[in-house]
């Protein structure tokens, strides 16, 4: 699944358009890393990061486990 598409799953974003503008502005991270490409391709265990909002990629779950992220 590529970034953009999960963030629409999960329900962050409605549209393609608004993924787009919020990868592009760098306000994802998967594994801890910024991420610009809305087609990154996701694999199972990826950790994407938004809003201080932690969400794991589950093949088993495919709307994703939300965690609390622990502020340090």
């Amino acid at each position: 699944m590529k970034l953009d598409q999960f963030l629409k799953l999960i329900g962050i974003v409605q549209t393609g358009g608004e993924a787009k503008i919020i990868i592009r502005a760098g306000k994802i991270s998967v594994n801890g890393i910024v991420e610009v490409r809305r087609g990154r391709k996701l694999i199972d265990g990826d950790e994407i990061i938004f809003a201080n909002e932690t969400y794991i990629v589950a093949n088993s779950d495919p709307l994703g486990r939300k965690l609390a992220r622990s502020e340090n």
